[in-house]
């Protein structure tokens, strides 16, 4: 497929749009995760997920057709260069405070977990007859794969 120098203009420059509305979007999640405010994370999931699936459909296509970008300008390359730059140090700083709120997270579920375990513990011991009480049978599970 063939293109004109402004029809591959337009492709670049909504890619460069897009790349960075979603670099401003995880800046303010990455800044949410920083103030404590995960909760404000999440309501806005459902866009940032639209916003990231349109991403990877749109490099697709620009991998898929790489005409692409030697019929736009240098000027539209530059721009989208300079936007996947800025993208990817943002999503490698929003990368690390996923991944510390979700070790943080595991961890206090991890506590909460042994704390419950070990009062549900409490309590057991031997009858009068040397042998042990059953104790509380329930178990608290944990999935370490969250």
């Amino acid at each position: 497929m063939t293109l004109d120098p402004v029809t591959a203009t337009a492709h670049l420059r909504r890619l460069t749009d897009l790349t960075a509305r979603l670099t401003a979007r995880l800046e303010a999640e990455t800044a949410a995760y920083k103030a404590h405010r995960a909760q404000d994370v999440a309501a806005g999931l459902s866009e940032t997920q639209d916003m990231a699936n349109l991403y990877r459909r749109e490099t697709a296509q620009l991998k898929a057709n790489p005409g692409l970008l030697s019929q736009a300008p240098p000027e539209a390359r530059n721009a989208l260069i300079t936007a996947t730059e800025a993208f990817e140090a943002a999503l490698a700083i929003h990368s690390r405070a996923v991944e510390a709120a979700r070790t943080i997270s595991e961890g206090l579920v991890r506590a909460i977990a042994g704390e419950i375990a070990g009062a549900r513990a409490v309590g057991v011991g031997y009858g009068a007859s040397g042998a042990a009480h059953a104790g509380d049978t329930r178990a608290v599970t944990l999935n370490r794969t969250a």
